[in-house]
């Protein structure tokens, strides 16, 4: 049965993120099931999901009531439209609950179909507010190196993944990028604290270059996710608020990864004190068993548009999807009352960090670092203390091991991420530590013996 699928998927299934020649000639992985923090293979081996899917099966797999609201919902009112004056309960009842959840000064909720579609709404709304504001030359927004918010034309400008732009024809204009919080790549043994300081003097440096007038907007991850799991110095997001005080420019920040209790908090915006004026959302926003994103408006821009803006030519056929938003609402309700989030905070997240923090020791291993439940290894050549030669491709074999031996860890060139579910038990972290130290031991040997041919490794 797995050659007929794999021959099947190559002959009619063009994969997201993929050399499509590539995947063919080595056959695609084929996952027929899932329960708690684990996927099984149509060989039957139980792998441990260390990303959570795609960073968003915050519940885990499983849970049937998630199952439940979709067919209650599918059999009551399976679709219909949020266009032509027309509403459903589950939109409304989900646009009420992420406004309780979000930070007081957001009230609404504009919904989208993912992550990409709610930053290609934000670029909307951001140029729209300042076009109403009388001020149609604030059209430029600030993005940083190495950001990842979709892979639409619009979320691939405003990212600043190279390899996508290289592929991405005339990006949108107006999007200017700034360098990243990235302390082990780019601070060059800099004092971390210093170096956050000086990353987010970069976005002044760029509003004064491009004239404060011409500036719409900011926009940028807490933590940046497909980047590298790159956790900023703690210095970085007080700076860089300062800065956007000083001048007349929105603050986007961008949840579609940390949002809904990655970092400990419902949004990585409460975790590091900021008032984003908007937030991109979706990903664990229904645990990933259906799709659903939004982005959350703070009152300024909510209140322009309305009462300044008119029509909004500006939506998708599947913006509040009635199955959807059924899922998503039972979804948080679940997180609610299992108290997820404070577990996150209090229990899960340091036990995740001392746990993690031990791989340091090891040789391949020149940093480990976690905030919440997300966390990174950063491979090194224990020969030199450098990174590996590109060539041989140290992350993408880890990978490999890792899900040869039982564990989904994905590798952003040769960083080693993680972004476990957020019902991971203690015994389940330990298993994935052990599988991933274990993972690091045959890396080594094999790169000490016989490189290995690097595989081409996604971006979302």
């Amino acid at each position: 049965m797995t050659h007929d699928l794999q021959a099947l998927d190559r002959a009619h299934y063009l994969h997201p993120f993929s050399d499509f020649k590539a995947l063919g000639e080595e056959g695609s992985r084929v996952i027929v099931s899932a329960q708690g923090v684990y996927i099984v293979d149509d060989q039957g081996n139980r792998i441990l999901d260390g990303m959570a899917g795609l960073w968003c099966v915050n519940l885990g797999y499983g849970r049937e009531e998630l199952v439940d609201a979709a067919t209650r919902q599918l059999r009551e009112l399976p679709y219909y439209n949020s266009f032509f004056k027309t509403t459903h309960p589950p939109a409304v009842k989900l646009a009420e609950t992420l406004c309780r959840l979000a930070p007081g000064h957001i009230n609404r909720v504009f919904f989208t179909g993912s992550g990409s579609e709610a930053n290609d709404t934000v670029l909307r709304m951001v140029r729209r507010y300042w076009a109403l504001k009388g001020r149609p030359d604030k059209q430029l927004v600030i993005a940083r190196d190495n950001a990842y918010h979709g892979s639409t034309v619009a979320g691939m400008s405003l990212g600043g993944m190279a390899p996508m732009h290289a592929q991405g024809g005339p990006l949108v204009p107006g999007i200017c990028h700034i360098r990243q919080p990235y302390w082990f790549g780019e601070a060059d043994g800099q004092d971390p604290e210093a170096f956050g300081r000086e990353c987010a003097a970069a976005l002044e440096e760029k509003i004064l270059a491009l004239g404060e007038e011409r500036v719409a907007a900011f926009i940028a991850e807490p933590v940046q996710g497909a980047g590298g799991a790159i956790i900023p110095p703690e210095s970085y997001w007080p700076a860089v608020k300062a800065v956007l005080d000083k001048y007349d420019i929105l603050l986007v920040v961008d949840e579609v990864i940390c949002g809904f209790g990655r970092l400990g908090e419902w949004f990585g915006s409460v975790h590091y004190g900021l008032e984003p004026d908007l937030m991109p959302i979706a990903k664990g926003l229904s645990s990933g068993y259906l799709p659903i994103g939004g982005v959350l408006v703070g009152d300024r821009v909510a209140e322009t548009l309305i009462e300044e803006g008119g029509e909004f030519f500006h939506g998708f056929t599947y913006s509040g999807h009635p199955a959807c938003a059924a899922v998503a609402l039972k979804n948080l309700e679940l997180m609610e009352s299992e108290g997820i989030i404070e577990r996150v905070r209090n229990d899960l997240g340091p036990y995740l960090s001392r746990r993690w923090t031990e791989l340091a020791a090891h040789p391949l291993v020149g940093e480990a670092r976690s905030l919440g439940l997300i966390g990174a290894l950063e491979l090194i050549d224990p020969a030199t203390g450098e990174r590996f030669d590109k060539s041989l491709g140290a992350g993408n074999l880890c990978r490999d091991i890792c899900f040869a031996s039982g564990l989904v860890m994905r590798s952003v060139g040769d960083t080693m991420i993680i972004s476990p579910p957020l019902v991971i038990a203690h015994h389940e972290i330990d298993e994935l530590v052990d599988k991933a130290r274990a993972a690091l031991d045959e890396t080594a040997r094999r790169l000490a013996n016989t490189p290995t041919p690097p595989l081409q490794e996604t971006l979302a």
